[in-house]
């Protein structure tokens, strides 16, 4: 399986990532291993979706960085009324 994962970070900040091993990439985030979010930390995993082909994985992570995306992203996956 492959998955796609969205994590919350300091500040609110969204990271949306894609990987074939979910609990060993979350450690690495967590742990400061990646640099995308070494400077975010702590980081929260908030979602994270299965597939079965890294083609459709990888194109659904595409999907959710787009910009118009990410408002979808919002108003599906996270609480904007609080």
């Amino acid at each position: 399986m492959y998955y796609v994962y969205i994590l919350i970070c300091k500040n609110n900040i969204q990271y949306v990532g894609c990987t074939k091993n979910l609990q060993e990439r979350i450690t690495r985030h967590k742990n400061g291993y990646v640099i995308a979010t070494q400077n975010i930390l702590p980081v929260t995993l908030h979602a994270y979706f299965a597939f079965k082909t890294k083609y459709i994985a990888y194109n659904f992570e595409k999907y959710l960085k787009s910009g118009s995306d990410r408002a979808f992203a919002n108003k599906h996956f996270f609480d904007t009324k609080k």
